[in-house]
């Protein structure tokens, strides 16, 4: 029929997932079977300490092939242009072919960023959205260690100019891991605060592809699958953090979710969180929680039949109601999820209110350049970014004063 749209879509993935516990084991025949000899391997210092025992699980698989390699672990969460610039220095000092990318989302976004510069020089400013970097890079191998970024399947990543503050989002082929190994063994160490930040993270990349004007058919399937895995593991993994089955179902479902993002973006939520995040130093995750019930306040009537079948397949309605119902009720019910896993206020995270309102412009203006509130179902303008930002002080921190 003449009414049919036909939407073209290109889909990039990462050319290899090993999934299943212990997994990480299979690392040392990955790298031989892609014909790489010689890994950097990029963690962080808790990742490399006794009671992490991440980078130990990595080094007896690497190992066990005869492999030589080395680990770096002078990252820093969200990292700056300063801290990538020194693992592009070890690269350099030790003529590495490839790199294992083990951690959340700053090791992460520090190997992927680092992989590119080492390959194509220049600096990161440089290759900041809208810049598209299809260019070379070393490979990488991707481990996650929390249920969150999807970082393993996405081709962003995410870096502060030391210089500016800026939180720079870069996009790309270059900076999509070759391969990714889900060990959800690696995750079930996890505090509390981790599992449910990293997992509502998780959460808004599915439901964010979903409803993103970029939408189309096979990220939708990543993204549907990842809300069911997620909004049916959530709480369980957040208190009972040994539970193998729901570990594993939020890492396949955080992988799944960076699919979907990775290919169809996301949208005002994340716009907001960047530079949040950025001048106030909270977690990604974390401003992600925060702006999340008030975002799909403003955003729902854009996409009532989106928003009605997102909130089913986390879980958060009858699968019966219909969709306005459903859509309606999709903000309040999110509110129920960040306060039930304890998401602080702003005010609760120690942030000042004056400082806050202050830098509301110019977070606004940071939010939209970044591009993702154009994917919304509403397309905010400045004003109503601004009134969001203000809303999220006023509702949340007046909300808990009095409760």
């Amino acid at each position: 029929p003449s009414h049919v749209v036909v939407i073209q879509a290109l889909m990039y993935l990462p050319r290899a997932i090993i999934h299943g516990g212990g997994s990480v084991q299979r690392l040392g025949t990955l790298l031989a079977d892609m014909g790489l000899k010689r890994p950097l391997v990029v963690a962080d210092k808790f990742l490399a300490s006794p009671q992490s025992g991440a980078v130990g699980k990595v080094c007896a698989a690497l190992s066990a092939t005869a492999a030589p390699f080395e680990v770096f672990t002078d990252t820093i969460p969200d990292p700056t242009t300063e801290s990538v610039e020194r693992c592009v220095d070890a690269l350099a000092a030790g003529n590495f072919d490839s790199i294992v990318a083990l951690g959340g989302g700053s090791p992460m976004d520090t190997a992927k960023a680092a992989a590119v510069l080492y390959k194509q020089g220049g600096r990161m400013r440089d290759y900041k959205a809208p810049y598209q970097n299809d260019g070379a890079s070393l490979p990488i191998v991707a481990i996650p260690t929390t249920a969150g970024t999807g970082s393993e399947a996405t081709k962003f990543t995410i870096v502060t100019d030391s210089e500016t503050q800026e939180k720079m989002l870069c996009v790309g082929v270059a900076y999509l891991p070759i391969a990714a190994i889900l060990d959800y063994e690696l995750t079930l160490t996890k505090p509390f605060r981790l599992t449910a930040d990293t997992g509502i993270d998780a959460i808004c990349h599915a439901m964010e592809a979903y409803v993103s004007a970029k939408h189309n058919p096979l990220a939708d399937g990543f993204a549907i699958s990842a809300m069911q895995k997620l909004g049916g593991s959530l709480y369980t993994a957040c208190h009972s953090p040994s539970d193998a089955a729901a570990r594993e179902a939020m890492l396949l479902g955080s992988c799944q979710a960076g699919m979907a993002f990775s290919n169809a973006s996301v949208t005002l939520i994340h716009g907001m969180s960047r530079p949040l995040g950025a001048l106030f130093h909270i977690p990604h995750g974390m401003c992600n929680a925060m702006l999340l019930p008030r975002c799909i306040s403003f955003s729902t009537e854009g996409a009532v039949a989106r928003y009605a079948e997102a909130s089913r397949m986390l879980g958060l309605c009858a699968a019966s109601e219909t969709d306005d119902d459903a859509a309606g009720g999709f903000a309040r019910a999110l509110h129920k999820v960040t306060s039930d896993l304890e998401v602080p206020t702003l005010q609760g995270f120690g942030v000042d209110e004056a400082a806050f309102r202050q830098a509301v412009p110019r977070m606004a203006t940071a939010a939209l350049a970044s591009g993702s509130p154009g994917n919304n179902p509403v397309v905010p303008s400045q004003a109503q970014v601004e009134v969001l930002f203000h809303e999220l002080w006023d509702h949340e921190c007046r909300a808990s004063a009095t409760g």
